[in-house]
């Protein structure tokens, strides 16, 4: 069985030795990999859907591995009893969704030392949340595979953190512009990634710009009165990304 590369990375995340809770874990390739490569002793795979849940029960039992993996149908930390896991994975869904889990599972959450989060979008609102509820980033990943752009974030309790969420999230003026990234800022660009941006990173931004332009052109093309003030935020928004991008540090790879 191969993994993709995103699923991976956020197995290469996992610390040996853990126990494992990968929720929303779909065909269940994740806590399979992680326990036939020995990272894991075991592992629980959490789906709320029965489709899913059917293949990630298959999988698992044609892994052999029905006594170290166990499939269980809830939602979110639901599947979960509170101390029972070290780390919690979830993946490929959008980053509201990702935060409403945790937030809904907090009880859960007192054993756990790690979280590798992987949102399809709503970065922001995960870091956000992550800042809310203590816990501090100390990875933040971009990658493209099959022209899709995954942003893999890992965090651990602020307790067990040796730098601060203030130091994280500093207000960072850029070398060569009189721009300040603001904690605004970093939450929506990620405040690791924005230190050591690599041609993904770059990729996807200017994406976002593209995007911003088609908006600011079906804006200018309305006859309502707040057009024009809507049309002028996103020229200032557009500007600071250029510029952003333009003073960012570019990758030499």
């Amino acid at each position: 069985m191969k993994l993709s590369q995103r699923l991976q990375y956020i197995m290469e995340q996992i610390p040996a030795g853990s126990r494992l809770a990968d929720i929303g874990s779909d065909h269940g390739l994740l806590p399979v990999a992680a326990v036939r490569s020995g990272r894991v002793p075991q592992a629980v795979a959490g789906e709320v859907n029965d489709g899913p849940l059917r293949a990630a029960q298959k999988q698992v039992a044609e892994a052999g591995l029905a006594d170290r993996i166990m499939v269980r149908k809830g939602d979110g930390l639901a599947v979960i009893k509170a101390h029972e896991v070290d780390v919690i994975t979830i993946a490929g869904m959008g980053g509201a969704l990702i935060a409403s889990i945790l937030d809904q599972g907090k009880d859960k959450l007192a054993s756990v030392k790690q979280l590798v989060l992987q949102p399809n979008v709503g970065e922001d609102i995960l870091r956000r949340w992550l800042i809310e509820h203590q816990w501090v980033l100390t990875g933040e990943h971009i990658m493209e595979e099959d022209g899709k752009i995954y942003e893999i974030l890992t965090a651990i309790p602020a307790s067990e953190s040796p730098f601060k969420q203030d130091e994280l999230y500093r207000p960072w003026e850029l070398p060569g512009s009189s721009l300040v990234l603001t904690r605004d800022w970093l939450m929506q660009l990620g405040p690791l990634l924005v230190k050591k941006p690599n041609k993904v990173f770059f990729r996807k931004w200017k994406l976002e710009i593209r995007k911003l332009q088609d908006v600011m052109a079906q804006v200018s093309r309305s006859e309502q009165e707040s057009a024009q003030h809507k049309q002028e935020q996103l020229r200032k928004q557009i500007e600071q990304l250029e510029e952003v991008l333009a003073c960012l540090p570019k990758d030499k790879q």
